[in-house]
């Protein structure tokens, strides 16, 4: 019996409502996101259905290409934007 991903991944990932209700960003939004490859989730195939799954870097870096959007950067703009915030060390 193969394992089952989403049990495993439940720990580790979010799904997608998760995303869009953690960080506020509209469904539509992180959508177009993925298709321009600014973001990269995982994904499970269950017969018709294909569910994602978000790992916590890819959740930080939407949240952060969100806050640029947010600001009125276009998507490549609040996407390279965001990029270099997230490789600045973090002070605690």
């Amino acid at each position: 019996m193969a394992p089952n991903l989403t049990h495993r991944w439940a720990f580790i990932m979010k799904t997608t409502s998760e995303v869009v209700n953690e960080v506020g960003i509209p469904r539509q939004k992180l959508y177009y996101l993925e298709q321009k490859a600014f973001v990269k989730p995982e994904t499970e195939r269950r017969g018709e259905k294909t569910f994602r799954f978000y790992p916590d870097r890819e959740v930080e870096k939407i949240r952060a290409i969100w806050k640029y959007l947010r600001q009125g950067f276009r998507y490549r703009a609040a996407y390279e934007r965001a990029l270099e915030e997230l490789k600045q060390p973090r002070l605690l």
